[in-house]
């Protein structure tokens, strides 16, 4: 396994053009490897995520991957192609996931795809549920406290004196929006509506245009492995929907 860290030159109209739209990312992250893993293997996958730094103005592509990438032509299109240093950096991911154990606690960085199935007013009895995108905060942060134990991780809670809630329902984690430069429109609330180009139809030039819109939302926080076969699965399969369009994707750093 590799993690891969990608600095983009916003400067370039090609990256502002690539990565305005995840589709065309997850075009240009396929492009790095020959031969990408099977859709229905059960071994690791592709995960991408793309991080904007409000208070420096970087943006950075992570990406986790079975085999290493080469992202020659991510540095033509979108970094600095004239400079000696190749533009990426790749770490050994294999040695980190091995080196991991249970009661490590670690900050973690999550941009998931928060849905549920609903069956919405009027629809009959027993027909089938819809896919819907949680909408509110709490909601959302619903969804990962939900999945921490398949996913070999416990949300740390804050400490009594830091609690702010009666109730003591509380953890360290924060949900927020994605910059509204990133997948194109903004939309209310915490949520970031992402369009994503394709076509329909039979080939040539009357194929139809089509518009998919899925949710995005940013968990920052601190957890806790309780798991480590699901954990390390979690870090290497994604969490959630929507993976090939920069969701799932879960990294971690020390925790100060």
């Amino acid at each position: 396994m590799y993690l891969t860290r990608f600095r983009v030159n916003t400067a370039r109209t090609g990256a502002r053009r690539l990565f305005g739209s995840p589709h065309y990312v997850h075009g240009a992250v396929n492009m790095a490897f020959p031969e990408l893993p099977a859709r229905d293997s059960e071994g690791p996958r592709v995960l991408w995520r793309v991080d904007h730094h409000t208070g420096t103005g970087r943006t950075d592509l992570f990406i986790v991957s079975p085999e290493r990438p080469d992202l020659t032509h991510l540095v033509e299109q979108a970094g600095w192609p004239t400079l000696a240093e190749p533009g990426w950096t790749t770490f050994s991911y294999g040695e980190f996931l091995a080196a991991l154990a249970v009661g490590d606690t670690w900050n973690f960085r999550l941009t998931a795809n928060p849905v549920h199935t609903i069956r919405k007013p009027g629809d009959a009895p027993g027909s089938r549920t819809k896919r819907a995108a949680h909408v509110t905060r709490r909601h959302q942060l619903a969804w990962l406290l939900e999945r921490q134990e398949r996913g070999g991780f416990e949300v740390v809670e804050k400490p009594a004196d830091r609690r702010l809630l009666a109730s003591g329902d509380e953890h360290e984690v924060i949900v927020y929006d994605r910059t509204p430069v990133q997948f194109g429109k903004q939309s209310a609330g915490a949520l970031s509506a992402a369009r994503v180009g394709g076509t329909g139809g039979g080939g040539g030039p009357s194929r139809r245009r089509l518009d998919v819109t899925f949710t995005q939302v940013t968990y920052d926080g601190r957890l806790r492995i309780t798991d480590l076969a699901a954990f390390r699965r979690t870090l290497t399969h994604g969490l959630g929907k929507a993976k090939a369009y920069g969701c799932g994707l879960m990294t971690i750093a020390p925790a100060r």
